[in-house]
């Protein structure tokens, strides 16, 4: 078996089961696989230096094909209701069949850590048949010096074979693609989907299991942070303004997506950014979009002018979801430690496509507990087949499909730190004003920046504040440098009557959600719900 590239001598391929391969490739650095990547018809270059690749029919996370087993470590752990299962033997001819599959093969190795805090950090391994996703997974992971490689000894284990098709029979699965999570041994499989996303959001599931039980909370979330002002967290689902928000050239970035808050504060588990780039422009994103013409950013399903290799970040024809991947030190003003002092405020972000939220409103720790987790967002008209008109979406801790453990738990969590570090909430809405989407418009960025400067500085603390009639959160009634109309949503339409009834129809919509977490919450949380439309038990 032919070896490349530097590795720890002790703990070889064979450690993963992995053998007779026909070649091991250990931690390439970016010259190397983008040479492998290019060789191999995997990728091509675009202008700029960037590498470029199409996922194939896998242009998302696979949500539906994701299994956890279930032992005596997971049985009263995992949320069941939630996370689908495997059985024990069906892992394991599972993991057998990979091995099998493997064999013959050359794969790419990443010795990477999850976790930037020592105390909290997961040395993973991850086994790629692709060259790109080598280079992908080492941009969103945390990177060892090189002379930490020699003494690397993984606690995770990926093995990624896109190839791999799955039988539902033989498996215990759904279908041909299968990502399955063994949080007793600590190991992934993923096969059948090109979709890279799957290896990072693996070692955040295995973050979100193992962390809690050491008191730390494990975040869907972007974070930054300034000398003056603090630390500032942003959760958000895909769509939101996590990534464009927390890019903020007045402040330091310790990351764009998953955090963990323990007792020494805030830390980045990766250590990469993973941006959406459909409608980037230079000048709305100018950090963001300045990576897109970088040697080692991957772009994933992005549209190349054939001739000259530029970008069209607005052609959607491959999907919506397209994406670049890119270190974190990509971005001018990124934190070179990934850790932070406890947040002072948490910012909760949603994309309102029924137009009836305002632009900011303070939460209470309870309403913050509520909202936290319902996970609240909106699809818009267009964006998948059937939906017509604005569907609500609720991703509790805003992030179900990573959070094994009860959504209670996280909460219960979140909440303690919130009371015992006295950190300041908000809501914010990016999505519509004016009117529903199709007849509304957006949330103006310039008035959403506007919005959380006041709030990060402290100075809508000393704001007037209107209880909201429906939601029972506090909005401010003037915010320097914003229109006043914008802060109060009915005021924005037209139509009263109009608003009054889709208010009402989103604030049962999170009733309704709300009901499987009744037995879990106390009756502060309950009382957090809508005005009027309170519950009592499920």
């Amino acid at each position: 078996m032919l070896e490349t590239g530097t590795r720890n001598p002790a703990q070889g391929a064979d450690a993963s089961g992995l053998v007779n391969l026909s070649a091991i490739h250990w931690n390439l650095q970016e010259p190397k696989l983008y040479e492998e990547s290019l060789k191999r018809g995997e990728a091509e270059l675009v202008a700029g230096g960037a590498l470029s690749v199409d996922t194939g029919t896998h242009t998302g996370r696979s949500a539906k094909d994701k299994f956890i087993l279930r032992d005596e470590t997971t049985e009263e752990t995992v949320w069941w209701d939630i996370n689908k299962e495997m059985s024990q033997a069906n892992f394991d001819v599972l993991h057998e069949d990979f091995l099998e599959h493997a064999k013959g093969r050359e794969l790419f190795v990443q010795d990477l850590y999850g976790g930037a805090d020592p105390a909290y950090r997961l040395p993973t391994r991850v086994f790629t048949e692709y060259a790109w996703h080598s280079l992908f997974i080492r941009n969103l992971m945390l990177r060892p010096a090189l002379e930490e490689l020699h003494s690397f000894v993984a606690d995770m284990t990926i093995i990624d074979l896109p190839s791999f098709k799955a039988n539902p029979k033989r498996h215990g699965c759904r279908t041909e693609t299968v990502i399955a999570c063994d949080f007793t041994r600590k190991i992934v499989l993923i096969g059948g989907t090109s979709y890279a996303g799957e290896m990072k959001k693996s070692v955040f599931s295995m973050l979100n299991f193992l962390l809690p039980a050491k008191k730390v909370m494990p975040m869907h979330c972007s974070a930054n942070v300034n000398d003056e002002d603090g630390t500032a967290v942003f959760f958000g689902l895909s769509g939101t303004g996590k990534t464009t928000l927390s890019a903020d050239p007045s402040r330091t970035l310790i990351g764009d997506d998953e955090h963990g808050w323990g007792e020494d504060g805030i830390f980045n588990f990766e250590g990469g950014c993973y941006a959406k780039t459909i409608k980037l422009s230079r000048e709305a994103e100018p950090e963001i979009y300045a990576t897109t013409e970088r040697f080692g950013t991957v772009l994933e399903n992005v549209v190349l002018d054939p001739e000259t290799r530029i970008p069209d970040f607005n052609d959607s024809r491959k999907t919506e979801n397209t994406r670049c991947a890119y270190p974190i030190h990509f971005i001018p003003n990124a934190s070179e430690t990934g850790r932070a002092s406890h947040p002072k405020n948490i910012i909760m972000l949603t994309a309102d496509a029924f137009g009836v939220m305002p632009p900011i409103a303070r939460l209470t720790p309870a309403q913050a507990m509520y909202h936290f987790l319902s996970g609240y967002t909106a699809k818009v008209a267009g964006t998948e087949k059937g939906v017509t008109e604005p569907q609500a979406t609720f991703s509790t801790c805003f992030g179900a499909p990573f959070m094994p453990r009860h959504p209670s738990e996280y909460g219960n969590l979140l909440r303690e730190l919130i009371a015992k570090h006295d950190v300041d909430c908000w809501l914010v809405n990016t999505g519509w004003t004016g009117g529903a989407y199709g007849t509304g418009s957006r949330m103006p960025i310039q008035a959403t920046r506007a919005l959380l400067q006041a709030a990060l500085s402290g100075a809508l603390k000393d704001a007037d504040f209107r209880n909201d009639t429906i939601f029972g959160f506090d909005v401010p009634r003037e915010v320097d440098g914003v229109v006043t109309q914008i802060l109060n949503p009915r005021d924005t339409w037209s139509d009263k009557d109009a608003f009054d009834a889709q208010a009402r129809k989103l604030a049962g919509m999170f009733v309704e959600n709300f009901a499987i977490y009744v037995p879990y919450v106390d009756e502060a949380v309950l009382n957090a719900a809508p005005k009027g439309l309170k519950i009592i038990a499920a």
